[in-house]
């Protein structure tokens, strides 16, 4: 086990299982303390964080549902006095903003409750809890947003959600340049479908088979998490 991350500190939003999982795990593997967010799944949460502690690593599970300013800054608070208690300190090193999916339709079959969920699980969430966490991040520190590729495919059937991906890309790009000053690196990550709950619609034989490993998508985003 890598230790490049000790004394390091985590959030990975949506991270009770699926691609969010295998990220805690990685970051947990590299010596972060990772809080493992979860919405309502707390089984499935400490699920995650007893596989991190057989592996060695140390985690925690925090319940919050992001989707507004008032969810997010509640979880920002809860956040705070979790890592204090742990690490001594309530500083956030690393920021994984997960949470995504949404509605799969075309353009006449889309309701407004599904657009607005769609934005909320994808857009909104990241932008409040970063917003929230703002001071909460230290200098140097990393956010990491999963975007996806269908950000910039014109498929049928996916017209919200390439929207939402395409302004997590856009959201990426301005706060980088915002948080630049402090040293602070803002990077998207943008895997194909994958195999998870999110996708479990998609038929067999096609994006999600052809898209990559979770692990691999996890690894890499260690790596943003340990540039210099």
């Amino acid at each position: 086990m890598t230790r490049d991350l000790a004394d390091k500190t985590a959030l990975v939003t949506g991270s009770s299982r699926g691609l969010g999982r295998e990220m805690a795990k990685r970051l947990a593997e590299a010596g972060a303390l990772v809080a493992v967010n979860y919405a309502s799944n707390a089984e499935a949460a400490e699920e995650t964080v007893e596989e991190i502690a057989a592996a060695g690593g140390a985690a925690f599970a925090i319940r919050g549902q992001l989707g507004d300013a008032a969810t997010a800054q509640a979880l920002a608070a809860s956040l705070s006095r979790e890592l204090t208690a742990r690490s001594g300190s309530g500083r956030l090193d690393i920021l994984v903003n997960n949470i995504g999916g949404g509605d799969y339709a075309r353009i006449a079959d889309v309701s407004q409750e599904a657009y607005d969920q769609t934005f909320s699980n994808n857009v909104r969430g990241a932008f409040f809890l970063t917003q929230a966490l703002l001071d909460t991040i230290a200098d140097n520190g990393r956010v990491i947003n999963i975007s996806s590729t269908g950000a910039r495919l014109t498929d049928p059937g996916i017209i919200v959600y390439t929207m939402a991906k395409a302004a997590v890309d856009a959201f990426t790009r301005v706060l980088a340049a915002e948080l630049g000053p402090r040293g602070i690196t803002v990077n998207s990550v943008a895997p194909g479908f994958t195999a998870g709950e999110t996708n479990r619609h998609v038929a067999h034989g096609n994006r999600v088979d052809q898209g990559p490993p979770r692990c691999e998508i996890a690894c890499y985003c260690e790596s943003l998490a340990l540039a210099k």
